[in-house]
């Protein structure tokens, strides 16, 4: 069973939604690494102050693997993420129901 995953990310969102026109091409290839690791869905949201990822991942050590790598932590940093703030990361069991959509 696949793993959902959401990372809130205290930073800059004005840099951070600039960044995603300015720097589209290291996005698309970040993803494209994710979906070679095991990323199934991906999707960016914002709000007062903080980023959040929510993933559907094949695993947690899947995406642990992927989101501990140096370059990753470098280019978060680079579009706005706070270095000096840990992101907080929640791991949850994806489940069926019957009003999934």
């Amino acid at each position: 069973m696949s793993c959902i995953v959401t990372v809130k990310i205290h930073g800059d969102t004005d840099a951070f939604t600039k960044s995603l026109e300015e720097r589209s091409d290291e996005y698309r290839e970040i993803s494209g690494r994710g979906r070679e690791q095991g990323a199934i869905h991906h999707q960016f949201a914002v709000g007062d102050g903080f980023i959040l990822v929510v993933d559907e991942w094949e695993s947690a050590e899947a995406f642990e693997k992927f989101f501990s790598q140096p370059d990753l932590k470098a280019f978060i940093g680079s579009v706005g993420g706070d270095p000096n703030t840990p992101p907080e990361i929640t791991f949850g069991e994806s489940i069926d129901s019957s009003d999934r959509f």
